[in-house]
């Protein structure tokens, strides 16, 4: 089941902000690509702003929406196989009603971080040794998408 978010939403709501900065985005990045390690789940995560092309880090997808975060997700919606199995992740009441009205589920940003628990700890003085792990299985899922492979 895939989950669509809003980021620029969970950014201001963490943050309390509506201006995220590029280490917002990137701090958010971060924390759902380490939430994600432990899971089946994909997601996509959608930024308001200028188009740009989607990278994917194992089974999290990131999204610059090319205008409005909230119109990316409802054409990824309306692009589904299914609808049904798509999740939107945000608090915005619009989005979420429109979201609905397209087919998918909604849900909140605290059910959402409570479903994927926290992100991995590292140990303390293994940060460089941890960075350079690789995670097989991200990997994996990356490759096998054929639109990650070089023609």
């Amino acid at each position: 089941m895939p989950y669509f978010l809003d980021g620029n939403n969970l950014i201001g709501l963490a943050r309390r902000t509506s201006r995220p900065e590029e280490s917002d985005r990137t701090a958010l990045v971060a924390e759902l690509a380490d939430r994600l390690r432990s899971t089946r789940s994909t997601v996509r995560l959608f930024f308001d702003g200028p188009a740009g092309r989607p990278s994917a880090l194992g089974r999290l997808t990131v999204n610059d929406a090319g205008g409005s975060a909230d119109e990316a997700i409802l054409r990824h919606i309306r692009a589904a196989a299914d609808p049904g199995q798509v999740t939107v992740v945000t608090a915005d009441r619009e989005l979420s009603r429109r979201a609905r009205d397209a087919g998918a589920r909604s849900m909140s940003p605290p059910d959402f971080w409570a479903r994927f628990g926290s992100a991995e700890k590292r140990p303390a003085g293994k940060e460089t040794e941890n960075r350079t792990k690789v995670d097989v299985d991200d990997w994996m899922s990356y490759f096998a998408d054929p639109k990650n492979r070089n023609r």
